[in-house]
């Protein structure tokens, strides 16, 4: 009898997820093909099937599985691989390298990136002019579009950005998650503010230089995305500083602590998207009537958005980007998803059936055009 019972409850567990997973599937076909495949290729369209299936395969298990982390960093941890992987392949293929040259930053010829958003807003407002040699309305990752995005991202999510829609975050993530236990523990907390510190020095020194300085002199992607041509004792010293900084806080940390240290120490977007998470629509709470303060979710936190502070306050710091792991590590089920202005322990399923396919549709969305071509790509080259 428990055994009917128990296949009765997979079954409908199955329907419901298959239920909550068909809007996913419908919207994300439209969006990624435009509602047409006649016009694709059997490679295009292999891949297109491919990160399909691979998008929406995660968001079911999702729901079916009920661990919203493990799924994320799934897509997050690819999307990072194949836009790094395709970036630089599309560099070579244009400009014979992964670099850029003066030319290129005197015709606007580099991709906008989000990182450099913090360095725009002052000097945009004084001066009426944005420090970023991309285009504005044309082109791969326009400034305008980027913007757009990024605001309705921040809004909606706050530093969700960070976890369901950074190009780059599934690097140090990645490695973050190899070692089954961490190197390095008991870590000064007081690194977690580093990155305010970083937000101001570049916006006043982006303000006076009109320059991105960020992304200048000490952007760790650098290494792989693209960066200035090496000509000058200058970019020779830039080079460095960006191989160094990527290979310690994108693969070394991470490995030791199993912390996202880059977006931990460094990145100035991460700090001005915690600010946003003042206004977000959805927060992360604890109830505290069912926490028991067994420091489980502060151990497992990446970013050190979680203390035994906020715990006994009822929620998840500013630094908090919704990564779900911390709800999904909790065993008391204590933490959960939370639409602003609602109560621990209220609408707890509704709020993160919301959340996620809001968040990850904006991932899919953000990262399938990455994920095909790069698909198409590694197909082209079996083939040919």
């Amino acid at each position: 009898m428990d055994n009917i019972l128990h296949a009765y409850k997979a079954k409908g567990k199955i329907g419901r997820s298959l239920l909550y997973s068909l809007p996913m599937l419908l919207i994300t076909f439209i969006l990624m093909s435009g509602g047409d495949l006649s016009s694709k290729s059997g490679t295009d369209l292999l891949a297109f099937t491919i990160t399909h299936i691979f998008l929406n395969v995660c968001f079911f298990q999702m729901h079916y599985k009920g661990k919203t982390d493990r799924y994320r960093s799934v897509v997050f941890i690819v999307f990072a691989l194949f836009l790094s992987f395709t970036f630089i392949t599309n560099m070579f293929e244009y400009r014979g390298a992964m670099t850029f040259s003066q030319a290129d930053l005197v015709e606007c010829n580099v991709p906008f990136c989000h990182l450099v958003i913090p360095m725009m807003i002052v000097p945009a407002a004084l001066t009426e002019s944005i420090i970023f040699p991309g285009s504005i309305l044309d082109g791969f990752a326009n400034i305008s579009t980027m913007l757009v995005l990024w605001g309705v991202a921040t809004i909606v999510m706050g530093r969700g950005f960070c976890s369901w829609g950074c190009f780059y975050g599934g690097w140090d993530e990645g490695f973050s998650r190899i070692r089954r236990k961490p190197f390095l523990t008991n870590i000064n907390t007081i690194w977690r503010w580093m990155p305010f510190a970083v937000l101001f020095t570049v916006i006043a020194t982006a303000s006076l230089t009109l320059v991105p300085t960020y992304c200048d002199w000490i952007c760790p992607f650098k290494a792989v995305t693209e960066f200035e041509a090496v000509t000058s004792a200058e970019s020779v010293v830039k080079a460095i500083i960006f191989f160094l900084l990527f290979a310690l806080l994108v693969i070394v940390l991470p490995l030791l602590s199993k912390k996202r240290a880059q977006c931990t120490s460094l990145c100035p977007l991460g700090a001005l998207n915690s600010l946003s998470n003042k206004i977000s629509a959805f927060t992360v709470k604890i109830d505290k009537s069912k926490c028991n303060m067994c420091m489980r979710c502060v151990n497992q936190c990446k970013l050190f958005a979680i203390t035994a502070d906020d715990l006994k306050r009822g929620r998840a710091s500013v630094l908090c980007s919704k990564c779900g792991q911390c709800i999904d590590s909790c065993k008391q089920g204590a933490i959960q998803y939370s639409i602003r202005g609602f109560e621990a322990g209220k609408l707890i399923g509704f709020s993160r059936n919301l959340f996620i396919f809001i968040s990850f549709l904006f991932m899919a969305i953000f990262s399938s055009g990455s994920i095909q071509n790069g698909l198409e790509k590694i197909i082209n080259l079996f083939i040919n």
